[in-house]
């Protein structure tokens, strides 16, 4: 019972999650936007990152609050694996204890590597997708079922059937179509 109500707890965060990128004007960093002005629009200044999510749901669920949460956000990618790794694989391990390996074939260890470099990688020769059963990372669609993919690795064991009842959110798909140009996302009313 007690494994039932984790995993049903770690569903619902996964499902609450959204993917939210910000930038907040801070006088106080040394990191300065080189920008251009653009249709009228200058984005010369002086900013600072906030929040890092390129997988969605990653951040929130492998990394702790507060000081972790604040180091990860602000760590360059290329030292992301090295700083985080450890720490996402004693995550990972206590999410799901029976892990040995996900339907990628990838071990604890170099799944997490993964996942601790939170980047969205893109292909310029496959197809863009977040997984499609045979092309793994190669982007995202807005219509690609995100956090049932990380469910299923995550839970869902070297052939994706275990622990049935936490490798999906149950969410399918957007509840309304999404548009032809962009910024293609839908209203939200």
């Amino acid at each position: 019972m007690k494994n039932n109500n984790i995993y049903s707890i770690i569903t619902i965060c996964f499902c609450m999650l959204t993917l939210f990128v910000g930038c907040s004007k801070d006088e106080s960093t040394d990191s300065e936007l080189l920008g251009k002005q653009s249709n009228g629009k200058n984005f010369f200044g002086t900013y600072m990152q906030e929040d890092q999510m390129a997988r969605p749901a990653i951040n929130t669920v492998f990394v702790g609050s507060g000081a972790p949460k604040d180091l990860f956000n602000t760590t360059i990618p290329s030292q992301m694996g090295a700083n985080f790794q450890s720490s996402f694989q004693t995550r990972l391990l206590a999410l799901n204890p029976g892990y040995t390996a996900n339907a990628l074939g990838l071990d604890a260890f170099t799944f997490t590597s993964v996942l601790a470099t939170d980047v969205l990688n893109v292909s310029k020769t496959a197809p863009t997708t977040f997984f499609d059963g045979t092309n793994v990372l190669t982007g995202r669609n807005l219509s690609d079922d995100v956090i049932d993919v990380e469910l299923l690795l995550i839970f869902g064991g070297p052939d994706g059937t275990a622990n049935a009842a936490v490798t999906s959110d149950h969410v399918d798909s957007n509840d309304k179509p999404f548009t032809e140009s962009f910024p293609y996302l839908a209203t939200p009313w």
